[in-house]
């Protein structure tokens, strides 16, 4: 009897808080609309932004064109056409024009809304980005026949053979001429450098040049923006992870410099291994020096009748020099790209050796062409634990924690920056710290070096995830981005064992910069349409969706931190800026914390 009396008695109270909190619920949902109101706000000021750097850009005068203007970037193209014999100091000096250029109109592709753009203007704008990026290669190979031409002048005193290194912050060049075809000089390793070649006899007895092209862009990959939808908040980010290209290159030839052939091999760093359909970019006509310029050469020839032995054509072993700034969790992959097919292979390459404390990679081909090293891209997912820390007004640190590392990320107000990242519990300089940059820039930015914490539209097909439904999820992030200028947030081990339709985070009132030694965390749990307190903690021994004492439910988590939360907090979270709001609900859509954790 007392056990039925203390039943009936829990669920009245129960119910009591049911009524309650329906009664209240129009209300409490009536506000959180008007407090919601700061997203088409931010989204507006976006826009105007976006009209006010073309502004800019009209009134600077500065003689560059706007490549958002079909006429203004087709003339730029078209003059750039016509000038010839561009050394290749000349043409590096003039990529940094084209690199911006390029990177503006992904930006536009990538931070626009697809509301705001029509088809036509996506195809002129991914159009004029092929373009370009086709156009600068083209350069670049011309300047390398003009160097050519210079062989014999540029010999070395001691070994008789040329070699050129020419490079700035975007590309390096590499190229090495075999003048004096001696038979026993089969290495080739460029002057204070690691990067090099081993040739055959073959090889090494013709009139042969070798180039290494080392660019710290994509120039094989064509951009691919992709819209992903997540019920209701539309983003553009690219389904792949780009960086480094280095392009290894041979020319053979008769007579150096009068005539010479060549043959390429372009690579390309960090690609996922999801991306499998690429256009290719780099494999472009080139001619007999002097009279048609230079000449494409296949390695190995397609017609080897004048050879006697089947092992004249081996595998040509290279080594290469990762740049700095590129992250690998584990040994890369080496693939090369397949013209015929579009995606990457690995057959055809063998051999493969990575030292990472040198940051070298060496690798035999059999014949050459696009290569590119391939890191798992969901190689740090899922997380194991994540954490939102305000540093004051329209301003917080979100800390993801993966096997392999810890990222930090400032936000504030519209930016983005890289705090830091540690490897293996020790600091890992990355040029991107202290970078600030619009959030899709710098998601773009970090996926460049290799290092992505941001699932695609597909990435639950290859990591085993804490699925959620996407409807509570994306409330849950809107919420949390409200109250993020004086909460601070973090991972729950009970998010796992719950439904997939309810969130647990925990959550503690933090009004100051610096971190707070042991948080009293308490741990809310939300539906998409009732949050409430729970009675146990991150150390309870089982779970339980039991109600904290003395605690009523709620329709929103902004009510239900109103009743506990300090007068301090709440004025805060009122007076927080729209565009910051707006980010870190961003960082939270694209991290996806409350499912792949």
């Amino acid at each position: 009897m007392e056990r039925l009396e203390l039943e009936r008695i829990e669920k009245e109270k129960w119910n009591q808080l049911e009524s309650k909190d329906l009664e209240r619920r129009n209300e409490e949902l009536e506000e959180l609309s008007l407090l919601e109101r700061c997203f088409p706000e931010a989204e507006k000021l976006k826009q105007d932004t976006r009209l006010l750097s073309q502004w800019k850009h009209y009134i600077q005068c500065d003689g560059s064109p706007d490549p958002s203007i079909a006429p203004e970037i087709n003339t730029f193209i078209s003059l750039w056409k016509e000038e010839t014999n561009e050394t290749f100091e000349e043409v590096i000096a003039k990529s940094k024009l084209v690199l911006n250029l390029i990177e503006k109109l992904k930006l536009i592709l990538l931070e626009t809304p697809p509301y705001y753009l029509e088809d036509k203007n996506i195809i002129q704008y991914q159009g004029s980005v092929l373009e370009m990026q086709e156009l600068l290669h083209l350069k670049f190979n011309i300047a390398t026949e003009i160097l050519l031409r210079q062989a014999s002048t540029l010999a070395d005193l001691d070994s008789g053979n040329m070699e050129k290194v020419i490079q700035d912050e975007n590309v390096t060049l590499y190229v090495w001429a075999n003048l004096k075809k001696n038979p026993r000089y089969k290495s080739v390793r460029f002057s204070e450098t690691q990067t090099g070649f081993e040739i055959p006899r073959i090889l090494a007895t013709s009139d042969i040049a070798l180039r290494l092209l080392h660019t710290h862009y994509d120039h094989v990959t064509p951009l691919r923006p992709i819209s992903t939808s997540f019920q209701g908040h539309t983003t553009r980010i690219p389904q792949f992870v780009k960086d480094e290209v280095k392009s290894v290159e041979a020319a053979i030839s008769k007579e150096l410099p009068e005539e010479s052939k060549q043959l390429e091999n372009e690579s390309n760093s960090v690609h996922e291994e999801e991306e499998t359909k690429c256009e290719e970019q780099g494999d472009i006509e080139v001619q007999t020096i002097l009279k048609e310029g230079l000449q494409k050469y296949i390695y190995p020839p397609e017609t080897t009748e004048d050879v006697e032995t089947e092992n004249a054509f081996p595998p040509i072993e290279v080594t290469l020099e990762v740049q700095e700034n590129v992250i690998f969790f584990e040994d890369p992959m080496v693939a090369r790209w397949d013209a015929e097919g579009k995606h990457w292979q690995t057959d055809g390459i063998s051999n493969v050796s990575y030292k990472s404390e040198e940051r070298l990679i060496t690798f035999s081909l059999e014949t050459f062409g696009p290569v590119t090293l391939i890191q798992d891209t969901h190689v740090n997912m899922p997380f194991q634990s994540w954490e939102l820390r305000p540093l004051g007004v329209n301003k917080v640190l979100l800390t993801v924690t993966t096997v392999f590392t810890e990222v930090q990320i400032q936000i504030k107000e519209d930016l983005c920056m890289l705090a830091s990242i540690k490897l293996s519990d020790k600091k890992h300089s990355s040029t991107l710290e202290g970078k600030w940059m619009t959030p899709i820039s710098f998601i773009f930015a970090l996926k460049e070096t290799g290092l992505n914490i941001f699932p695609s539209g597909h990435s639950h097909f290859y990591v085993i995830i804490n699925y959620k439904n996407p409807l509570v999820e994306l409330k849950a992030y809107r919420q949390l981005a409200l109250l993020s200028s004086a909460f601070a947030f973090g991972w729950s081990k009970w998010n796992a064992v719950c439904t997939s339709k309810k969130v647990i985070v925990k959550l503690s009132e933090h009004l100051t910069e610096e971190p707070i030694q042991n948080p009293n965390w308490t741990l809310l749990m939300f539906s998409g349409n009732r949050a409430q307190r729970l009675k146990i903690n991150e150390n309870s021994e089982t779970f339980s969706e039991a109600l904290k004492e003395e605690t009523e439910f709620h329709s929103t988590l902004y009510h239900m931190v109103k009743d506990f939360a300090s007068k301090e907090a709440m004025e805060k979270i009122r007076s927080s800026n729209c565009q910051f709001i707006d980010s870190v609900c961003y960082m939270l859509l694209s991290t996806r914390l409350l499912s792949y954790s």
